[in-house]
């Protein structure tokens, strides 16, 4: 059996779409997670015990169980409790940016951490607020060190959006699964998804490399 170019041909405008649109579940999923992740390290970090378990039961839960479990928990099984369908764009992002914010949140967690501590208390010797220590000290150094953990879960979210096609809604996958159901073309197709995932997350690769670089990590 031949490889059938003309089938790319004919669908490489739908496929690129449905790539547009896993870019915008990624950036979206990821964006959201950085601010969860950013309030539940802080939370981590806090004094205050009751927050800090409520905050590691998150982190526990969510790193714990798959992406895909937790997709239908929000898609099927919440609309039964607020008796409310959920749009499946806006469960996709829910579902995504909540496991994010987890794993970003360890990711926050161990960069602060690997600073010395000296630090925080040099800061507080100059009579600076430990939030201000936080933000001209620790976080500048920190943020040295999480550029690499931070861009590899932007790609693992980038690939774990595929999992969103079983709601129905039309990212990269589930687009290459409509035009397979049309043309019966599934080597060819799934080809083409395979070749744009790559490219995708080669270009994501190639940008975190500049910022090592550039920050001289």
């Amino acid at each position: 059996m031949s490889f059938d170019w003309l089938i790319i041909w004919n669908n490489i405008g739908l496929l690129l779409h449905g790539a547009l649109i896993t870019i915008e579940i990624t950036i979206l999923s990821v964006g959201f997670g950085f601010c969860i992740g950013l309030f539940v390290s802080m939370a981590n970090l806090s004094h205050f015990k009751p927050l800090r378990i409520l905050m590691k039961c998150y982190v526990e839960i969510f790193r714990g169980t798959p992406l895909l479990v937790q997709i239908f928990m929000i898609y099927f099984a919440l609309p039964v409790l607020i008796g409310h369908r959920i749009d499946p764009f806006i469960a996709a992002v829910a579902a995504c940016s909540i496991n994010s914010g987890a794993y970003v949140s360890e990711i926050f967690r161990a960069g602060i951490q690997s600073i010395d501590k000296g630090q925080m208390e040099a800061g507080r010797s100059l009579g600076l607020s430990w939030g201000q220590t936080m933000r001209y000290i620790i976080w500048p150094q920190a943020f040295k060190a999480i550029i690499p953990p931070l861009g590899n879960e932007f790609i693992a979210m980038l690939k774990d959006t595929s999992l969103v096609s079983v709601i129905g809604f039309e990212e990269l996958t589930r687009t290459g699964q409509l035009i397979i159901a049309r043309t019966y073309g599934a080597f060819e197709i799934w080809s083409a998804v395979s070749v744009i995932y790559l490219a995708m997350t080669l270009s994501i690769s190639r940008f975190v490399a500049y910022l090592e670089r550039r920050y001289k990590i």
